[in-house]
């Protein structure tokens, strides 16, 4: 396994990370909107099928002693929402929902936990992507918010999140063909 997301077909990344266990932790950090809020966004969620998510990320204050974030996503540099509605929930497992709700170009997220011994591999599909940006965007987004998780549950100071996405940007942009 390497760091790097996947397209799986033109619509579909697949990224995966090994984390530090127990599963019952990580699950937390997926669910928990102050857990969750350390790495990805907080924001209510009623971890239930049919329950309502909010994410509110505030990519610039993930991390300390970081960049600007990149011209194009400067309207990301504050705090920005997200809803969605919870379309699987299978406590510690699985949890899948929806990447917006009422837009036009819906997603879908969904996180899987797999114990291997003391370690869990958490696997994120996101589908649903409408061109070659939203996967290049989503891509990035996504192995930097996990790169930042994997250190959290380490005990570990993160790399700068704009400084990484920065980096990690135009390396999706020659391994994502479509």
């Amino acid at each position: 396994m390497n760091d790097y997301g996947v397209a799986t077909t033109n619509d579909t990344l697949r990224i995966e990370r090994l984390l530090p266990g127990p599963i019952e932790r990580v699950w937390l950090f997926l669910t928990d909107p102050e857990k969750r809020g350390t790495w990805l966004a907080s924001g209510a969620m009623d971890p239930a099928t049919g329950g309502q998510v909010e994410l509110v990320f505030r990519n610039s204050e993930l991390t300390t002693a970081d960049d600007s974030p990149p011209a194009r996503y400067d309207s990301h540099a504050g705090e920005s929402h997200l809803l969605g509605t919870i379309v699987q929930c299978d406590p510690p497992h699985l949890l899948a929902f929806t990447w917006g709700d009422g837009q036009p170009d819906v997603s879908q997220v969904r996180f899987e936990l797999i114990v291997e011994g003391d370690d869990i591999r958490l696997i994120v599909t996101h589908t649903h992507l409408t061109d070659r940006d939203a996967m290049l965007g989503v891509a990035t987004g996504w192995h930097t918010h996990l790169d930042i998780l994997r250190d959290r549950l380490r005990g570990q100071a993160p790399d700068g999140f704009w400084r990484k996405f920065a980096l990690l940007e135009p390396v999706y942009g020659r391994r994502i063909s479509r």
